[in-house]
Order: structure tokens, then sequence, then C-alpha cells
């Protein structure tokens, strides 16, 4: 309603504008004072006819009602649909497709307007090759709009999938955003009546010239087109390249791949670095592992040996944080200090201070059980014996092996 009646005022302000222009014409002509309201319109004011000003006004009133019918009725109606719908990306396409529509009913609306004025060639061409270009360019905003909507929306469903290509849609999505934008440059300026063929020829020219100056930046672009092929990690993943790269990915770009490190430094690295490296991804193990070798003293008996094997093989089959697909407990080796049990098994959580927490129970564990059986945990030793006659003279002045301070003389 306050577009109308501004509309309104606006049209009484110039209707009676041009009735006193009108009567003052018809005075000075004639000198009468009744206005002929059909010869009126064919006054000029300046190069157009009153005629052609007020079709043009007209025009652009309707545009301006038309424009207030779309929001207040269509798009609202539609809203209102959408929310009632379990889809929450129904909302977000309006959303997108709102602003495009609305300025290119505007952009028409003052295209016809201009249609209805006399003007001269030249300008009659300006402003078509002008709508034109602006309305191909209003259609590839909404494309462009639109594009993103769909991505999030493929982001989305593959995050709650758990799809490795969710953690490449930021990188898919920005790719896609410069294809469209060059597309619809392209396109705008063929519309607008300029050679592409031409633009293209230059743009081979000087593109071989930027080829040449910026082929990492194009090696790193080809890199992230590999990543993207073959999804060897994603966004929030803990990968390891070599011993220079240990972290979280933070974001995965056209050039490069931010990773936060666990000094919390963040190393940016070209994509073609990591195209051509082995990526150890430790977020994609499905169970997280547990090799380690429990040595016993010597003095454990073969008994107590095979009976400790089966208690630690039963206290781990007993443990909820250990997966039972696979567990291997063994007596192993006779080592340097110690009799060694091979302790090998899984844990089913993958989390780092959660697999720390089950690693560690289950230790607590086996040291009972070392306990209960009489043993204990080895540590490294070694043992010295002395023979012929330093061992007989030392056994002779009461000396004990390992004791070199006497008082006594030699």
């Amino acid at each position: 309603m306050k577009l109308l009646r501004n509309s309104f005022r606006i049209f009484l302000f110039l209707f009676s504008s041009l009735y006193v222009w009108g009567e003052e014409v018809v005075n000075a002509q004639s000198g009468e004072s009744s206005i002929d309201f059909s010869k009126l319109l064919h006054e000029h004011i300046g190069t157009f006819t009153v005629r052609e000003l007020v079709y043009c006004f007209g025009i652009i009133l309707l545009t301006l009602i038309l424009r207030k019918l779309l929001v207040g009725i269509l798009f609202k109606n539609l809203e209102l649909l959408a929310k009632k719908t379990e889809i929450e990306y129904d909302d977000q396409m309006l959303e997108a497709l709102k602003t495009p529509c609305l300025n290119f009913i505007l952009v028409l609306g003052i295209y016809l307007a201009f249609q209805v004025l006399s003007l001269d060639s030249d300008w009659s061409k300006f402003i078509s090759l002008l709508f034109k270009g602006l309305s191909m360019l209003l259609i590839f905003w909404g494309v462009l709009r639109m594009s993103d909507v769909f991505f999030d929306v493929i982001t989305d469903v593959g995050q709650k999938r758990g799809s490795s290509i969710a953690g490449f849609m930021p990188l898919i999505k920005k790719a896609m955003r410069v294809f469209l934008v060059l597309i619809g440059v392209t396109v705008v300026m063929d519309n607008l009546g300029y050679s592409i063929g031409g633009i293209l020829a230059g743009l081979g020219i000087g593109g071989a010239a930027f080829a040449f100056a910026a082929k990492d930046t194009i090696a790193n672009i080809y890199g992230s087109v590999a990543l993207a092929a073959d999804r060897p990690f994603k966004v929030g993943d803990w990968i390891q390249i070599g011993d220079k790269v240990d972290g979280d990915v933070e974001s995965i770009g056209l050039r490069s791949t931010k990773v936060r490190t666990w000094p919390k430094t963040v190393l940016s690295i070209p994509n073609a670095v990591l195209a051509n490296e082995m990526i150890n991804n430790w977020s994609r193990m499905p169970k997280r592992r547990v090799k380690q070798v429990v040595g016993v003293t010597y003095e454990t008996s073969p008994e107590n040996m095979e009976c400790l094997v089966e208690d630690i093989r039963k206290l781990l089959k007993e443990d909820e944080g250990v997966n039972q697909d696979f567990i291997l407990v063994n007596f192993t080796d006779f080592g340097q200090s110690s009799l060694d049990i091979l302790v090998y098994y899984f844990t089913n959580t993958t989390q780092w201070l959660e697999h720390m927490d089950v690693r560690q129970r289950i230790n607590i564990k086996i040291m009972k059980a070392v306990k209960a059986r009489g043993s204990s945990i080895a540590f490294p030793t070694r043992s010295i014996y002395l023979e012929g006659d330093i061992a007989n003279k030392m056994m002779g002045d009461g000396m004990l092996p390992g004791d070199f301070g006497s008082d006594k003389p030699m």
C-alpha cells in the first residue's frame, strides 16, 4: 500500500504539472482557457512527446507494482509452503532465486519503458545491448546462487552419510563458481556485441604467457583436481605425510591445503606436493591397533607362564573397549633380560584419548595378572661371573662379587 500511495502521489504531481503546462501552452497559442488533451498528448517536452512520457511512467509504475505483488503474494506464499515441508533446502533455494528474479523484472520494466520513447538508432541499439547483457548477468547470478545451495546440500548429505567427498565439496564449489563466472562473463560480452573469437584468441596468446609464468600455480590446481578425484582425505581428517606434516585438515583450496598441526600451527601445503606424496590418513582407521611386549622375569615357571598367557587373553576378551575380531597373546621370545609375551589387539574407538584410556586400563590389568601369578615385570639387568685367581682371591678375602669397596689392604 505504501508503494501504491507514493506512486499515486507522483502521478498526481506529474498530471497537475502537465495540466498547468498544457493550459499555458494553449492560452499562449489561442488565448482560450480550455485544454484539448488529445492535442496536449502530442506536445513535445524536449525530444519526447507527452504521450511517450506518460506511457514510460505507466510502465515503470506497473513494474514496481508487479515486483511488490511478487514479493507480497507469490514469494510469500511459496515461503509459507516451503516452511511446511520437511526439506530445509527449498527455503534456501527460494531465497537464492528471489533477488535475481525481482531485479530481472525491474530491468525488463525499464527496458520496456525506454522502448516507448522515440530514441535514435544508436541509443536504441545501446539500450538493447545493455538489456541483453544485464539479463544474462542476472540469469548467471541466479544460477550461481542456486549452485551454492546445491553444493551445500551435497555437503550436508555427504557429512550425514560419512562420505569422504563431503570434505572436497568446498574445493569443487570454488571451482564451479570460477567456471560459472568465466562462462557468464563470456556470454555477457557476446550479448554486448564483442567478438568472442578475437577475445579468445587474445586470451590464448596471453594464456600461454600466463601459464609459463604461473606453472607452479597451475600445477597446484591440477593437484587439487587429482585430490578431488582420489579423495584421500576430507576436512577434519587427521593425516600424516612423512615426518613434517602431522595434524588435522582445516581447509582444501584450489592452490593449497591447510593442516592444523599438534603444536597448533598451520601448515599450508601446495596441492601439487600432496598429489605426489604418500598420505597416511589416520581418521580412516575402523579400529586402532595396540602391539606391545610384556617381559616377565626369568624366575617365572613354565606353568605360571602358560597360566599368565591365558589370564591376559581372558582379560582382553572381557574388556568392552577391546575389539574382539582379533586378539593375539603368546609367549614368543627369550629376551636378554626377560621372557617376552606378545600382546596384540585393537581398540573399538579410534579417538586418541579414548584409545589411551583403554590401553591404560588393559596395562593395569596385565600388571595385576602378573603379580597374581607370583611373577614380576622384568627390567634390563646384567649378571657378571668371575673365575680364576681373581675370584679365588676375592673369596679368600671374604669379598663377595661386586664388593669392590673393601677397607682391607690387598
